[in-house]
C-alpha cells in the first residue's frame, strides 16, 4: 500500500504531465494555425477549440496571444533545424533541405513578414529566425568559405547566400514565377556555384599568392 507521501508525489508528477501535455497540444494547435492563417486573424477562441482547451486555460499557461508566440517559434525553431540539418559543403543536400523547409514554412513566414511592422512581438521572433538563418548558412557553407581568403571577402559572399537562400527568393521563384519545386532548387544551386566561382582563387591566382 503507497504512503500518503508516495501518493501526493504520484499526483503531482500526474499533474505536471497533464499540463506539459495541455501546453503542448495548445502549442501544437497555434503552429497549426500559424502554417494557413494570417497571425492576426488567429484568436485565443479557435486556438482553444483546435486544442480542445477553454480560452481561460490558453491564457492562464500562456498570457494571451503574444506569450504563445513566444513559446511556439522555440518549438518551430527546433523543427526547422532538424528539417534543415545537413553535413557542411554539401550543396545539393542543404538546398534539397531548405527547399523542404520552405515547402511547409515558406508561405507562413511571408504572411508573419508581411505582418511585421503591425506587431512588436513579430519582429522580435523574426529577429531571432533571421538571426537562425544566418548561421545555418554560415555553418552549412563553411568549407567554402573558408576557402576565400579575405575576411571581407568571406563576409560579403555569407552576405549574398543569405540572400540566394533567403525565404523571399523562395517565394520570388515558387510563387511569382510559378517555377516547380525542382527548378527552384536548380536556380538556387546554380546562384551559389556562381557565388563561389566569383569568390574563390583560381589556379593562377592561387599559385601566384
Amino acid at each position: 500500500m503507497k504512503s500518503k507521501s508516495e501518493t501526493r508525489k504520484y499526483s503531482q508528477v500526474a499533474r505536471a504531465a497533464a499540463a506539459d501535455d495541455t501546453a503542448k497540444r495548445i502549442i501544437d494547435a497555434f503552429l497549426g494555425r500559424l502554417l494557413t492563417d494570417w497571425f492576426d486573424e488567429i484568436t485565443l477562441d479557435r486556438i482553444a477549440a483546435d486544442a480542445g482547451v477553454t480560452v481561460q486555460t490558453v491564457i492562464r499557461r500562456f498570457g494571451g496571444k503574444d506569450g504563445l508566440l513566444a513559446s511556439a517559434v522555440k518549438i518551430m525553431a527546433e523543427q526547422i533545424n532538424a528539417q534543415r540539418a545537413t553535413p557542411p559543403g554539401d550543396v545539393h543536400r542543404l538546398v534539397t533541405n531548405l527547399m523542404k523547409d520552405y515547402e511547409r514554412t515558406g508561405d507562413a513566414v511571408i504572411r508573419l513578414l508581411a505582418l511585421e511592422p503591425r506587431h512588436p512581438a513579430l519582429k522580435e521572433v523574426l529577429d531571432i529566425g533571421r538571426g537562425e538563418h544566418r548561421q545555418w548558412v554560415a555553418t552549412g557553407f563553411a568549407d567554402q568559405l573558408n576557402q576565400i581568403s579575405t575576411a571581407s571577402e568571406r563576409e560579403k559572399t555569407l552576405d549574398a547566400l543569405v540572400t540566394v537562400t533567403d525565404v523571399y527568393t523562395w517565394k520570388l521563384l515558387r510563387r511569382d514565377m510559378n517555377r516547380s519545386r525542382a527548378a527552384t532548387a536548380a536556380t538556387m544551386r546554380r546562384l551559389i556555384e556562381g557565388l563561389f566561382a566569383d569568390s574563390l582563387p583560381t589556379d593562377s591566382q592561387g599559385a601566384g599568392a
